[in-house]
C-alpha cells in the first residue's frame, strides 16, 4: 500500500482545484490517501530578508514532513492569467528554500482545471516543467477544461470520455507508485 498526499495549487475557500483532488482521492482504493487543504496554510509572500530573520514556518516544515513520507502526490494547479497563482509559486519558493529537493523522487500525478476553455493548461505546463528542478518525477496529467459544466460536485466528472480519461491517468499513477 502506498502513501499518497493530494492538495490543490491554491489557497481559495472554494478551490475547484480542491474539488477535483478531493473527487479523485476519493476513487482511491488500497493505497492511504491524505489530501490536505491549502487554504489552511498561510505563509508570507517569500523573501531572503524575511527568511533571515523568521526561518521557516511551522506550518513548511509539517507540510515537507508529509511530502517526505508520502510515495505519490497528486496536485491539481491553479491558474491566474495563464500561470499558476502567486500562492502556489510562493508555495514552492518557500519549499525549495526549506530544501531544494524536497520532492526528490516523488512521483506525481499533475492535474488542473478551469471554468474556462483551456483548463488550466499554461499553469499546468509551468508547474510540470518546474518541479523536475526539486527532484520530482511528473508520471501523469490531466487538464479539464470548463468545470462547472463538466463537473458535479455529489457525481464527480460527468463528462464521459473526460471522466474515461481521468480515470486512465490516475491509473497509470497508481501503477507507478
Amino acid at each position: 500500500m502506498a502513501a499518497i498526499l493530494a492538495f490543490a495549487g491554491s489557497n481559495s475557500s472554494n478551490s475547484i482545484n480542491l474539488k477535483l483532488v478531493n473527487y479523485t482521492a476519493s476513487l482511491i482504493a488500497d493505497h492511504s490517501v491524505q489530501t490536505m487543504n491549502m487554504a489552511n496554510f498561510p505563509f508570507p509572500m517569500y523573501s531572503e530578508d524575511y527568511e533571515k530573520e523568521n526561518g521557516f514556518s511551522n506550518s513548511l516544515v509539517e507540510i515537507k514532513n508529509d511530502i517526505q513520507k508520502a510515495d505519490g502526490l497528486i496536485i491539481s494547479v491553479n491558474e491566474h492569467n495563464s500561470n499558476p497563482s502567486a500562492y502556489f509559486k510562493n508555495f514552492l519558493d518557500w519549499m525549495s528554500r526549506l530544501d531544494k529537493t524536497f520532492l526528490e523522487g516523488k512521483k506525481i500525478f499533475l492535474m488542473s482545471t478551469s471554468p474556462g476553455g483551456r483548463g488550466a493548461i499554461g499553469a499546468h505546463e509551468v508547474i510540470k516543467n518546474l518541479l523536475p528542478r526539486f527532484g520530482a518525477v511528473v508520471v501523469n496529467n490531466f487538464s479539464m477544461p470548463f468545470f462547472y459544466q463538466n463537473f458535479d460536485d455529489k457525481k464527480g466528472i460527468v463528462d464521459e470520455e473526460m471522466s474515461k480519461a481521468h480515470l486512465k491517468e490516475l491509473t497509470l499513477f497508481l501503477s507507478e507508485i
